[in-house]
């Protein structure tokens, strides 16, 4: 039996209690063997003035996901010069595991945007994705996916979308408090909370 391989990426700027959460559920829901958590280099569809070095959110994901057996926290990304595109990233898995079922996991907000990625289509072909539900999401009929991939396509995606609980947190709002000097015990998992205290990060943050 091949083995079920999927890629979480993300900035994780920094990982918190939410993607704890649904990657839990999702690692159940696929009966996943394995989980590439690997976060971004640059960003190709993002802006992130106050992005932590690659070197902290690796540290991050490590911390938060020390219990989690099927995690694998993933440099690939950041290794590699230049943006982060999803299509380089699965070529360089799929060539290191052949053999694997491969997912690919976004979260509902990217999907909206999906048909803008490069290469979606051979994305697609290489592996299978799969979508996380984001509190204030609504993912509605997707007509620009649609369009770019027809009704066959996108209605198998949405057959894919996972249930998951919903947990209200983002990045941004935990920078935000840190630049207020508020608390974020709450929002990330304490190992995570006391690495950006130890390392001052995003104090700066605007």
């Amino acid at each position: 039996m091949s083995q079920r391989l999927a890629i979480f990426g993300g900035t994780f700027n920094p990982i918190h209690r939410g993607h704890v959460t649904v990657l839990a559920a999702a690692v159940l829901n696929l009966q996943l063997d394995r989980v590439l958590v690997m976060p971004t280099a640059v960003p190709p569809h993002k802006s992130n003035p106050d992005l932590a070095a690659g070197v902290d959110r690796l540290a991050m994901c490590r911390l938060a996901l020390t219990d989690f057996p099927a995690a694998e926290i993933s440099d690939l990304e950041l290794r590699r010069q230049g943006p982060s595109y999803t299509i380089d990233t699965v070529r360089q898995v799929r060539r290191l595991a052949p053999e694997a079922e491969l997912f690919l996991i976004v979260g509902a907000d990217m999907l909206r945007d999906f048909h803008l990625w490069r290469q979606f289509g051979e994305i697609l072909e290489e592996a299978r994705l799969i979508t996380l539900p984001r509190p204030g999401v609504e993912l509605g009929r997707l007509p620009e996916l649609r369009a770019a991939l027809g009704d066959e396509a996108v209605e198998k995606i949405l057959a894919d979308v996972q249930t998951t609980p919903l947990v209200d947190v983002s990045s941004t709002e935990i920078r935000a408090r840190l630049t207020a000097g508020r608390e974020i015990d709450d929002l990330v998992p304490p190992v995570v909370a006391e690495y950006i205290r130890e390392h001052g990060l995003y104090q700066l943050s605007v």
